[in-house]
């Protein structure tokens, strides 16, 4: 039997939240989505880029290749069963960024979205201090690097060299606070 607390359970569920975490390899987004996650707790999906292309598909990151089509899926599965969605990535805008946009409008604007704006040096420091420095070098992370290749839509936040990661996921819960509060002041509640 279901109480009225379940039913407004299903209907917080069903607006559901797409956080978007961006940046180049070894920028902090995967450390960032995983706090996220531990904070939100059960019910929040977590959409790797890299688990998609590289661990389930192992294509290279072209455009339209096989893993494109699949995270956008796996993203707008998410949506009214999952109260928080994450999905991070490099997420190259050339290659990605009218997925995004889609995405944004598909989740009915309830995102948001954070870029990871480091310096090419402070992304080979602190891949040098990770397991996957014996995956790939610095050689790989020059190659990969695409500086300030942000999406440029309304509310796209910024990290940088300088924000800690305190600030970074005080940041997000806030945002997504905030807006969950403004929410409910529109709907009258």
């Amino acid at each position: 039997m279901h109480t009225e607390d379940d039913t407004l359970a299903r209907e917080d569920f069903m607006k559901s939240v797409l956080i978007f975490l961006r940046g180049n390899s070894a920028s902090g987004k995967s450390t960032t989505a995983k706090l996220l996650q531990k904070h939100f707790r059960e019910g929040t999906l977590l959409v790797s880029q890299d688990m998609f292309r590289i661990k389930m598909l192992n294509v290279r990151d072209t455009p339209a290749n096989l893993s494109h089509d699949l995270i956008r899926q796996i993203v707008e599965y998410g949506k009214g069963k999952c109260r928080y969605v994450i999905l991070e990535g490099i997420l190259n805008t050339g290659r990605y960024g009218d997925m995004l946009k889609e995405l944004i409008h598909y989740f009915d604007n309830r995102t948001h979205m954070y870029y990871f704006d480091l310096t090419l040096e402070e992304t080979i420091k602190r891949h040098n201090t990770r397991d996957k420095k014996y995956d790939f070098g610095e050689d790989s992370l020059r190659a990969w690097f695409v500086p300030h290749d942000r999406l440029r839509v309304a509310d796209e936040k910024v990290f940088t060299d300088e924000t800690t990661q305190e600030e970074i996921l005080g940041t997000v819960l806030r945002d997504v606070r905030l807006a969950s509060s403004r929410k409910i002041c529109q709907d009258g509640f």
